[in-house]
């Protein structure tokens, strides 16, 4: 689909962190989410989480970023209903990165 509008797309973001699990709304309190157009290095990535799992946190580190790339979702989505759910899905895959949560673990709690 053609790229919607990044005030339209920062509302999808705002709304998949409201829908967020219990679980993982603590997380946020140690989390930057931002959005970019597209990652440089990998085009084609739709999320990334950059930071120290909180499982294996010290207390010293600086805050956790999960970027969440717009140009991409919007490429790999159909229509605006798909680009919602691939929304979601891809900040509840970030975010549970930043808890400590791996592939195969969000795969078993239904949340990828």
């Amino acid at each position: 689909m053609e790229p919607i509008p990044r005030y339209r797309f920062e509302q999808l973001v705002a709304e998949a962190i409201d829908d967020l699990p219990d679980e993982l709304v603590p997380v946020l309190d140690n989390v930057v989410v931002q959005i970019e157009d597209r990652n440089p290095d990998e085009p084609n990535l739709l999320g990334l989480y950059d930071g120290v799992p909180h499982t294996e946190r010290t207390g010293a580190e600086g805050p956790d970023v999960v970027s969440i790339y717009r140009l991409a979702l919007c490429e790999a989505c159909d229509d605006l209903e798909h680009l919602a759910d691939e929304v979601f899905v891809t900040v509840i895959h970030e975010i549970a990165h930043a808890a400590g949560i791996d592939d195969d673990r969000l795969h078993d709690l239904g949340w990828a």
